[in-house]
């Protein structure tokens, strides 16, 4: 096939199976849409070639299996996984997708193990327009094209999570992080673990979603733990261990307090506003994609908007050319919590604009918190 027709073609599929994808979106997993559209995508396939690949991957990311039968089903994984990068290419032409140090799991076990946002109505409610937090409406006049919060030193370095669902509890110190600095003139880096180990908070709108350390949360309900608690310690004070602890939280060492939060709209001007007036915004996400992702602007032609993965937005770009959709990509910029080998020395880019709007749910469910001056104390 013409591979000019390839992209149009895949338009057009995807339009034909739309409803298919919303019922893959209830599941929460794209894999079998995906795999519909662009078939199994693994011609051409040489088990030599692929082997040589696996012993470069396990070099290359410090892999230990336990025994030779544990080491054959990483390999049959890789193999799947390889294919897997090879239609989510096909679907995000944009970016670039192949062998990440996730290439030896299988999506079920990735998202077990390096996801961990809790499903909730609140960005259900958010698309109807209720929340209890809802942010005020800014003017969005004269925002400029390029924003990146990392060239004002509102951000701090990239973490990893480790194999622990406690993407939420980075997501939530991150936004702090931002909001301190701006509040104080000095950025602290704080805490994930005091979040794993202390906070149980319960969305209001769901009394069973509760944070749990690392079996998920919600970044809302840590900025309201936050409120009740008086704040958080420094990451130094309160390393992380990525496992779930007993809670050793030290009100005296507390160094960032949230004033207040809120709940941004289903509204990319207002997101945009929201995050240079108040700093990088804890978001939500769907990490469909993102397994397999190495860098470029991610723009899938098919992505459910069920969201699985909390994360930090930082900025935005103008344009980023996508030589497969012949023009210039606004894009978001995503600070995530899987270390600086993974992505864009741990960044991802997720387009934006009016006609890709809410790009695998990247819209849904943002919010901003706001920090005390002075820490309580």
């Amino acid at each position: 096939m013409d591979h000019r027709l390839v992209a149009p073609l895949l338009f057009l599929l995807g339009l034909l199976f739309l409803s298919s994808a919303a019922a893959t979106s209830a599941a929460g997993d794209e894999e079998p849409l995906i795999r519909q559209v662009v078939g199994n995508a693994d011609v051409d396939d040489n088990d030599l070639e692929l082997d040589s690949h696996f012993v470069s991957f396990v070099q290359r990311f410090g892999k230990t299996y336990k025994d030779a039968e544990e080491h054959a089903h990483r390999l049959s994984v890789f193999k799947a996984n390889l294919r897997r990068a090879r239609r989510n290419q096909l679907m995000d032409p944009s970016a670039e997708h192949g062998v990440t140090k996730f290439s030896d799991l299988t999506p079920a076990e990735f998202r077990r193990t390096f996801l961990g946002l809790k499903t909730s109505r609140r960005s259900f409610l958010l698309e109807m327009g209720e929340s209890a937090h809802d942010a005020p409406v800014l003017p969005t006049d004269g925002l400029p094209e390029d924003f990146d919060w990392r060239d004002h030193g509102a951000v701090g370095p990239v973490k990893n999570q480790g194999s622990c669902g406690s993407c939420w509890s980075f997501s939530a110190s991150g936004a702090l992080e931002g909001a301190n600095y701006l509040a104080t003139g000095k950025m602290e880096v704080l805490s994930e673990q005091q979040f794993v180990d202390c906070d149980h908070e319960c969305d209001s709108s769901e009394p069973d979603s509760c944070d749990a350390g690392c079996n998920g949360g919600l970044m809302t309900s840590a900025f309201s733990y936050l409120l009740k608690s008086g704040g958080l310690e420094r990451e130094k004070d309160y390393p992380y261990t990525g496992k779930d602890g007993t809670c050793k939280f030290d009100k005296s060492k507390i160094v960032a307090s949230v004033q207040n939060y809120s709940v941004v709209s289903v509204d990319e001007e207002q997101i945009a506003a929201n995050l240079l007036k108040h700093g990088p915004l804890a978001i939500g996400i769907n990490a469909a994609y993102m397994q397999t992702y190495i860098g470029g602007v991610s723009c899938p032609y098919i992505c459910g908007r069920n969201l699985d993965h909390g994360v930090l937005l930082v900025g935005y770009g103008a344009s980023a050319f996508a030589p497969s959709r012949l023009k210039n990509k606004p894009y978001w910029i995503i600070k995530n919590s899987w270390g600086e080998n993974w992505g864009e020395k741990g960044y991802y880019k997720i387009c934006k604009g009016s006609n890709v709007r809410n790009k695998c749910g990247v819209d849904s469910m943002v919010s901003t918190v706001s920090a005390l001056h002075a820490p309580k104390e």
